[in-house]
């Protein structure tokens, strides 16, 4: 985060029939008739909460088809064109789906997306694609498209994937094609294992050929540049045969298809402009940045990792300004995957690149990591360009916790993330953010449960199925985290909020979204966008969970799984493809009752 950069939250519009300039819910997006049971029966859900399973009431997705007088592509202004449909940098469970597009001025074009591995004969829907008009923010443009992802596939599998656009002002088609899942990083079958010790290192690292395995003896080793390549199927990899110190920086700049397998590092772990790259189950013990992609990469996997940096968590820390130092997992370029890392002590936990150093921030997952204490952002997703995608991941003792500042047109995805012990914001969408998506989440902080602070507006934000709890605040390193308000979105503009559930530990229920105050939940539904938003109190939890007084010292873990007939239970809408439901209908906040949490951090 920059010295000049001024706090901000951004959510994203969902569309599925109809224009996305207001509050018209996505197709699915639940009960009008307030019938919940029979809309999920008739609906059905999608995968698991996990992601990893399909429930037993998901029926197959039917094929679409053109009404009549409305085939082939429409006439601009507002009838839609449509270009090519691709799938950018896949990466090991999650698909990237762009399909470009002319006309559709209004806006009113939508795309719903069907899906099936290429092996089976029945379809899973996805979430229709967002609708991205051209546009530009801090230096960056884009053009108009609809873009998506597909979320908790399978690695190393192809899917079909079929996109239907119906444009009601002219413009309907049906497009098919394939998409190949990466698979998981790991050596060459019959790969030759090569001894390493410390005195043997830079000979055989010389010799070093692809395909070679590279077993690092217990000892203690030198910092390291290492200068091979592998290559595809055949990746060189660097692994520990016992308890492998490295004292100092290991740099990889430049390599292609080599592996760091459970090394322990005292130092920087440099990955500028490598391609295929992964850092697995290593210790990174560093007093300034952990591992780091700093100029253009693709395709990394940085996982199962423990990063450890030397920023205390302390008032004085806080804010950009403040007592902190270094990035965790810092990477820039597409295709990245870093997940089940388990990162402490930074600046900010896990970061994109900003300004004129964000080179295609797209189609990059950040899923299941366990970050705390970050004294500044718990991830910075600033800058995505489109398709980041920040899953189930675990933030607590945080200044921010998760950040899109800004979001480049969107969609940037923020799904079933727990954050509790956030000072300041939960979601941070600043700098005139576009286009951020926020399903699932559970906030439990002090101050304002959903407060961006900020003059610049943040527009196109769509939030759905959502808890977030607040309570009394305080001015923390001079920042004032509001005074538990359940919304205090003063810059916001026009986002699409609903069907979430708020609540303070004040006993008030008042909030502000743009220009539009309220002072009870009748109130907020009856003026904002939030027709089926609901309140919530920290009863809704099975365990004792608590707003700290203060966030100081750091707080312990927050079980924040649901009990049984709360009032978070079965009042969310179905998002087909972000996680199913036991109930009647979808529970608020990012773990479903009844399904076990994620295993956040390294497995």
């Amino acid at each position: 985060m920059r010295a000049h950069e001024v706090i901000v939250v951004a959510l994203a519009v969902l569309v599925a029939c109809g224009t996305d300039e207001g509050p018209t819910p996505p197709t699915g997006a639940g009960p009008t008739t307030g019938d919940r049971a029979a809309d999920a029966g008739a609906l059905g859900a999608d995968a698991g909460a996990d992601g990893s399973t399909t429930l037993p009431n998901e029926p197959p997705a039917p094929p679409p088809a053109c009404p009549a007088g409305n085939t082939g592509p429409g006439v601009p202004p507002n009838g839609s064109v449509p270009g090519a449909l691709t799938f950018p940098f896949p990466t090991l469970r999650n698909v990237t789906v762009e399909w470009a597009l002319a006309g559709d001025a209004n806006t009113n074009g939508v795309v719903e997306v069907r899906f099936k591995k290429q092996s089976e004969t029945s379809w899973r829907k996805g979430l229709p694609l967002r609708r991205i008009p051209a546009g530009s923010v801090e230096g960056f443009t884009w053009l108009s498209r609809h873009s998506g992802s597909l979320f908790d596939l399978e690695p190393e599998t192809t899917y079909d994937v079929e996109a239907f656009l119906l444009d009601p002002d002219g413009g309907c088609e049906v497009r098919t094609g394939a998409v190949t899942t990466r698979g998981e990083p790991r050596p060459m079958a019959g790969a030759p294992v090569k001894a390493v010790t410390p005195a043997t290192l830079a000979s055989v690292f010389s010799g070093a050929q692809p395909g070679d395995i590279l077993e690092l003896a217990a000892g203690t080793y030198p910092a390291f540049s290492f200068a091979k390549d592998g290559s595809a199927g055949k990746p060189i990899v660097i692994r520990a045969a016992g308890d492998v110190t490295i004292g100092g920086e290991l740099s990889l700049i430049g390599r292609k298809f080599v592996h760091i397998v459970g090394l322990k590092i005292n130092g920087r772990v440099r990955l500028n402009q490598t391609t295929e790259v992964a850092v697995l189950k290593n210790v990174v013990t560093t007093t300034g940045d952990g591992i780091v992609a700093g100029l253009r990469s693709e395709n990394l996997v940085i996982a199962d990792n423990v990063v450890q940096g030397a920023t205390a968590w302390s008032e004085g820390a806080l804010g950009v300004s403040g007592s902190n130092v270094g990035e965790g997992i810092l990477v820039t370029g597409p295709g990245h995957v870093i997940e089940h890392n388990k990162v402490r002590g930074f600046r900010d936990g896990l970061s994109l690149l900003e300004d004129g150093e964000a080179v295609d921030q797209f189609s990059i997952d950040f899923i299941e990591n366990d970050v705390e204490l970050a004294a500044d952002d718990g991830i910075e997703a600033d800058f995505c360009f489109h398709n980041c995608r920040v899953l189930r991941n675990r933030f607590r003792n945080v200044f921010m916790a998760m950040s899109s500042q800004p979001g480049l047109g969107g969609p940037t995805y923020f799904i079933r993330n727990v954050a509790t012990n956030v000072v300041l914001s939960a979601f941070k969408l600043q700098r005139g953010s576009i286009g951020d998506v926020l399903l699932h989440n559970t906030v439990v902080k002090g101050g304002d449960a959903f407060g961006i602070y900020t003059t610049d507006p943040f527009s196109r934000q769509l939030t759905r199925n959502n808890l977030m709890l607040g309570g009394p605040g305080g001015t923390y390193n001079g920042y004032s985290n509001g005074s538990g308000k359940v919304m205090a979105l003063e810059a916001a503009s026009n986002g699409d909020y609903d069907y979430d559930g708020f609540g303070s530990t004040t006993g008030k229920f008042e909030g502000r979204v743009g220009a539009i105050t309220f002072t009870s939940l009748a109130d907020m539904k009856a003026k904002t966008t939030e027709k089926h938003g609901v309140a919530v109190a920290l009863d809704v939890f099975a365990a004792a969970v608590t707003v700290p007084a203060t966030p100081f010292p750091e707080q312990a873990s927050q079980d924040v799984r649901l009990k049984a007939a709360g009032a978070a239970i079965d009042v969310g809408v179905i998002l087909p493809n972000v996680g199913g439901y036991t109930g009647s209908a979808p529970d608020l906040g990012a773990i479903e009752h009844g399904v076990a949490a994620p295993a956040y951090g390294p497995r």
